[in-house]
């Protein structure tokens, strides 16, 4: 997206059944960030990369984001789609978290499988690397992405949030493994 003002910025913290989330929002509405529990510093760095100086300010975020949000906790799987949201980031990157956005409800692809449809399957690592540059976790459901032998591998909300999400979306978690230490 190509903008001539830059957007105005408004950050809000937001209990969930997950914790304290901060969403970010725009001045149309739109969903630029949210940020995990502990992952303050994640997000300031990646606003910055994102929007340069103009860092978000307090306030609040669009009711409707907060809502829908709600829901999804309260398991409507499909209030998340509800949710206006844009990101920055480059043509790769985006075309990854289209993909992201894409993987339905319940169920979880591999970061080979990902990269494969996109069309860049030698670029396993770095569909890995896009992934852990989403900016709206939830929303684009990075969570959604495990190894290929269907063990959890990083999330940066951490592997227990991962495991929370899917199962709360009702994925097949009884078949995923977390990695041993020497994997």
């Amino acid at each position: 997206m190509t903008e001539i003002d830059e957007p105005r910025l408004t950050h809000e913290r937001v209990a969930t059944r997950f914790g304290e989330l901060v969403l970010v929002s725009d001045q149309g509405g739109l969903l630029r960030a949210l940020s995990l529990p502990g992952r303050d510093a994640w997000l300031e760095g990646s606003m910055r990369r994102q929007y340069g100086a103009n860092v978000s300010r307090p306030g609040s975020v669009p009711a409707a984001i907060k809502v829908a949000l709600a829901e999804y906790c309260d398991g409507d799987m499909n209030a998340l789609s509800r949710i206006p949201w844009t990101t920055r980031g480059t043509p790769f990157q985006r075309r990854v978290w289209d993909a992201l956005y894409a993987i339905p409800v319940g169920e979880t692809t591999s970061y080979a499988t990902l990269a494969a449809s996109i069309g860049s399957p030698d670029a396993v690592r770095a569909v890995g690397a896009a992934n852990g540059a989403n900016p709206v976790a939830i929303v684009v459901p990075c969570h959604r992405v495990v190894g290929s032998d269907g063990s959890l591998t990083g999330f940066g909300g951490g592997l227990p949030m991962k495991m929370a999400l899917l199962r709360h979306e009702g994925a097949n978690v009884a078949e995923l493994r977390t990695r041993d230490l020497f994997d």
